[in-house]
């Protein structure tokens, strides 16, 4: 066994345990900084790979930015995580069954790329070309409508973000743009006259008895 064999079997050992630690542990917070070890033990097996490209993207999108929201909202909202278990045994024969049929889906698509013993080999100017060039070609050519169906669904979910986040409520400090438009001088400002009285100064307290200035 040599030394990048090794390392990919530590890197995964690792990266199975910490996703299995993100939906075990009973901290939020927890359960965020595990996710971000997992990112990282999949950056390392990507660089393995030689994918230098999808490992740096990996560590500055997810675990630079995605994961530190992540962190900072659920340190702000305080999220009661006993609330969030209860029924979860109830639940939890469903979700294995929607789990397994997840990872069995993903086996059907995955599992035919890892055949590598008979992959062409890769000719001198795909190799000088490098791995980003090469992956920018192919997915801006043979996968592009996918990639336009990809960002579609983003940007119906951002979409939906803000809308339920701007939705009505009784609590809700929305402002109204087109109210602070419309608005005029006299609905802010109002000028009130008064007639300048100058009050005279208060009298100084009278001495006490028996005693003479």
């Amino acid at each position: 066994m040599d030394t990048s064999t090794a390392l990919f079997y530590v890197f995964s050992a690792v990266l199975l345990v910490a996703a299995f630690r993100v939906i075990t542990a009973r901290s939020a917070v927890h359960s965020a900084l595990f996710l971000v070890l997992a990112f990282f033990s999949a950056s390392c097996v990507w660089l393995l790979l030689r994918a230098e490209f999808l490992a740096i993207s990996l560590v500055l999108v997810y675990v630079g930015a995605v994961m530190v929201l992540f962190l900072f909202v659920v340190m702000m909202l305080d999220i009661n995580v006993d609330a969030l278990r209860v029924g979860f045994w109830k639940h939890f024969p469903v979700a294995a069954i929607v789990g397994v049929v997840i990872v069995l889906e993903m086996a059907l698509v995955l599992i035919p790329g890892f055949d590598v013993v008979n992959a062409p080999p890769a000719d001198a100017k795909s190799i000088a070309m490098g791995n980003t060039k090469l992956l920018g070609i192919e997915i801006y050519t043979q996968y592009l409508y996918p990639l336009q169906i990809a960002a579609l669904v983003l940007l119906v979910a951002i979409i939906a973000a803000i809308a339920l986040t701007l939705r009505q409520r009784k609590d809700s400090k929305a402002i109204d743009a087109s109210q602070q438009v419309k608005v005029k001088k006299a609905d802010r400002l109002r000028i009130v006259k008064m007639q300048p009285v100058v009050e005279p100064p208060p009298a100084p307290p009278a001495p006490p008895a028996g005693e003479t200035k």
